[in-house]
């Protein structure tokens, strides 16, 4: 057991190291940098999509788009941003430091005002790695369930921001939102959740909701973000 607990604290000092030199680079390229974590399908490509493609014009992204196989979530974004990085991690369940730092070497980051980093769909293990961002960014969806920020309080507690997504479909699944409102309030009161929609909300029937995720951005990327 303890040899097991001595790898583990060698991988994560190894990271850190190298996660420092990422954020010292990216501070000296003015890159506000966002890891993005969320489970598989609850949005995560999705919001960014959308994103890239309203404030394409007004603020230079950059994605790295991790993921275990196929470069498909890379495709999608690549239509609207011509700086994304696809980093296949194979049986890997995270995105660590040293591959950000491999796949920042193809990229101009002194071009970027954002960069994203879009982690493999994992709501434990990316927690745990810090990859030189600024701030790590939670996503959560209604189709998940109401318990989710009660069950990975790791998350919440390290996220900056979390987001609900698919706020569109809340009417169609069973989400007491009082009661996960309440539970990321009582594990991080000092996180900010927005509840998003990408497809239209009946309170919205004529676009999207992200106008408060959009604020977000404008708001603290002000150091890489000349909006």
């Amino acid at each position: 057991m303890a040899t097991k607990v001595q790898l583990v604290e060698n991988v994560l000092r190894l990271n850190d190291e190298i996660a420092a030199l990422n954020r010292v680079q990216f501070r000296q390229a003015g890159v506000f940098v966002i890891d993005l974590i969320g489970a598989p399908g609850c949005g995560k490509t999705s919001v960014l999509e959308a994103t890239l493609r309203r404030l394409g014009d007004r603020i230079k992204f950059g994605v790295l788009a991790g993921d275990l196989a196929t470069s498909r979530d890379g495709e999608r974004l690549a239509r609207w941003c011509d700086q994304v990085v696809q980093i296949n991690t194979g049986n890997g369940c995270h995105l660590d430091a040293n591959q950000v730092r491999q796949a920042i070497g193809r990229l101009r980051l002194e071009d970027l005002d954002v960069l994203v980093i879009e982690n493999v769909g994992n709501l434990i293990c990316p927690v745990s790695f810090d990859l030189g961002q600024a701030v790590k960014v939670g996503m959560f969806s209604v189709t998940e369930g109401d318990d989710k920020a009660a069950k990975h309080p790791g998350l919440v507690h390290a996220a900056a921001l979390l987001l609900l997504s698919k706020m569109d479909l809340l009417s169609h699944v069973k989400f007491d939102l009082a009661r996960f409102r309440q539970d990321v309030q009582s594990l991080n009161p000092g996180a900010t959740l927005l509840e998003i929609s990408v497809a239209p909300r009946e309170d919205c029937p004529q676009g999207d909701h992200l106008d408060p995720w959009f604020a977000w951005l404008k708001t603290h990327c002000q150091q890489g973000c000349p909006v």
